[in-house]
């Protein structure tokens, strides 16, 4: 018997569509498809399941949702995919023993089961074709010991020692370095009732203890490091590395639950890193002139394409820019300051807009200010132009343009004292027009890039006590966050730019990317989320229950869909020596993009028809 689409129920038409749009379906009568599609089972499993030959469920597993990566018995990777892909576990044991799939993110598969899957294999000689090469060509990439190009995306608990070491506060300084010795460690977490109170390191007995000539039988708590930063397990290499670069620290505890579980180092980091692109970071911060920076910002669009081919993903990719453009600007004020001298009160360099929120891509422009203590003098005034004009030229030369709308700490506007800002956020708030919550939005994703962060707390404070009770001020934004319509038309066809350079294009950023920040970044105001990364909003709101789960996660899924869409196209730019930029054209794009693209312009649609409703009391 077969089944045509009218004879399937309508709730599996959307199990049976996306199957129309996987490899090798897509080849499969529409007839076979409505039929398979019944035996279909739907689950979701957290990151981090593992799926081995030694599972009873040997049927076929489909990718809806998430990414899987294959390896093999010693661990070397096979294969990595996501969303449209389909793997077979006993298959690739019958072929390579040993070989187990584990999901890298949460995920929703389709299973369809062991005795289905075989009918198809042997019913159409395509599809099994398909199953068997793509096996053989996985266990060909593990046969040939292939390195991981993703090893910085593994979470740290795969790095890092299960034991913790730790003293109390009022363990002698004698006692803890010959604890260290004995346990052959370089650091030691100092805790009292599991509480984590200090860190001491080999570098801290060496200049905090003999270089000062202190007595050994001090308190340990005399040389620790008080509160220091910690990440959580779940957070990959990669984020450790970043992190522990930006911080100028070489030990980082690693928390569990709530709970401190280990500590990871340096040293653990240079194991696996090899060659990651995050070091070059620190390579930035060795250059002595403004041709040393650019002579490394140069060379960008060519790593992007390694690291495209390599599979980091776009929210990784644009925290690599984020950290190299704040990198390159911490390093222009060091010169500056090494040029001009101390700075003559304490102030903080900030970042706006994309750098502010962590989100770079390539073709990013300056979006900077000066946040300058109350302390500040007219006479003072001198000092902090300079480093604003130093420091603007040198990114400018950097390849980060000047920004359009001068947004950047060179015009007196955005370079002002505390007392000065705030008047500024008052007189914003105050007088909501058109024209200045386009100009101001891309301030309220700020971010403290160097210098004094207690300064930028306190504004982001008084920025989100001004804007979170003001309705109209909520409501003008709201208009903004709406000007800017997904691509998307009746029928759900795309709807393309009309004339210009990039007639028959679509614009991913302006009708993509920036609504959803845009949206993200109002309901954040209005809860009063210090968050800026957008992901980051988007998990606060969740979690202080101001948007629902689904909400969150579509934004989320839609949000990295576009930015992966975006980056990928930058790539082939790049490669095919095309100038980057945000447009792609659809017909260029495969089926299974164009559904997820389709999607994700729809989750941005409910997100603002949504904000509509919540904002509109407040609008005109």
């Amino acid at each position: 018997m077969t089944f045509d689409s009218q004879e399937l129920a309508p709730e599996l038409h959307s199990i049976r569509d996306f199957l129309l749009e996987c490899i090798p379906f897509d080849e499969l009568p529409i007839e076979e498809v409505n039929r398979i599609t019944q035996f279909i089972e739907i689950s979701y499993h957290r990151q981090g399941t593992e799926f081995t030959q030694e599972d009873h469920d040997t049927g076929l597993r489909i990718v809806h949702n998430g990414a899987v990566e294959l390896r093999d018995k010693n661990n070397k990777l096979v294969d990595r995919f996501g969303e449209g892909i389909s793997f077979n576990i006993a298959g690739l044991n019958r072929e390579e023993s040993g070989i187990k799939a584990t999901l890298i993110e949460d995920s929703l598969l389709y299973f369809l089961p062991e005795s289905r899957y075989q009918e198809l294999r042997q019913n159409y000689r395509y599809f099994d074709r398909f199953f068997n090469s793509q096996r053989s060509r996985r266990v060909r990439r593990a046969a040939r010991h292939e390195p991981n190009p993703n090893e910085m995306m593994r979470p740290i608990a795969d790095l890092m020692s299960g034991e913790v070491f730790s003293i109390t506060p009022n363990t002698s300084i004698q006692s803890c370095a010959a604890q260290m010795s004995e346990e052959r460690i370089s650091s030691m977490l100092i805790m009292e009732n599991d509480r984590l109170l200090g860190i001491v390191t080999d570098r801290d007995i060496r200049s905090r203890a003999v270089a000062q000539s202190l007595s050994y039988e001090a308190e340990v708590s005399v040389i620790m490091t008080e509160q220091p930063k910690y990440i959580e397990a779940s957070k990959s290499l990669f984020d450790a590395t970043l992190y522990m670069t930006q911080s100028g620290i070489h030990h980082l505890p690693v928390q569990e639950d709530g709970k401190i579980v280990g500590v990871i180092s340096a040293s653990d980091l240079m194991i696996a890193k090899q060659d990651d692109p995050v070091y070059l970071v620190q390579h930035i911060s060795r250059q002595q002139d403004v041709a040393g920076l650019k002579a490394v910002t140069d060379n960008l669009p060519n790593l992007l394409v390694q690291w495209v081919h390599a599979g980091i993903r776009a929210h990784q990719v644009s925290h690599i820019y984020t950290a190299v453009s704040d990198a390159v600007a911490v390093r222009l004020i060091e010169l500056a300051e090494q040029e001009l001298g101390p700075a003559p009160v304490p102030y903080c360099w900030l970042g706006f807009g994309s750098q502010g929120r962590a989100e770079q891509l390539l073709g990013a422009d300056q979006d900077n200010g000066l946040l300058i203590s109350d302390e500040m003098q007219p006479e003072h005034e001198e000092w902090f132009y300079k480093l604003a004009h130093r420091v603007c030229d040198g990114l400018n030369e950097c390849g980060y343009d000047y920004c359009k709308g001068k947004v950047m700490a060179t015009t007196d506007e955005w370079r002002q004292p505390l007392k000065n800002w705030k008047q500024t956020i008052d007189k914003w708030t105050r007088s909501p027009t058109d024209d200045a919550v386009m100009r101001v939005s891309i301030f309220f994703d700020l971010r403290a890039i160097h210098g004094d962060a207690e300064l930028c707390k306190h504004l982001q404070a008084y920025m989100l006590q001004k804007t979170s009770s003001n309705s109209i001020f909520l409501a003008a934004l709201a208009q903004n966050a709406l000007g800017n319509l997904p691509p998307l038309g009746i029928f759900r066809r795309f709807v393309v730019e009309h004339n210009g350079e990039h007639k028959d294009e679509l614009d991913l950023k302006k009708r993509g990317i920036l609504p959803i920040i845009d949206v993200v970044r109002l309901q954040s105001l209005a809860h009063k989320v210090t968050a800026v990364n957008t992901i980051d909003r988007l998990q606060a709101l969740e979690k202080c229950k101001a948007m629902n789960k689904k909400d969150s996660r579509n934004l989320q899924d839609a949000l990295q869909v576009i930015m992966q869409a975006r980056l990928q196209n930058q790539a082939e730019q790049v490669r095919l020596g095309k100038k980057p930029n945000n447009y792609l054209d659809p017909d260029e794009i495969g089926k299974l993009l164009r559904k997820q693209l389709k999607d994700a312009f729809s989750v941005v649609q409910d997100a603002q028809q949504a904000a509509k409703i919540n904002f509109r009391q407040g609008m005109s």
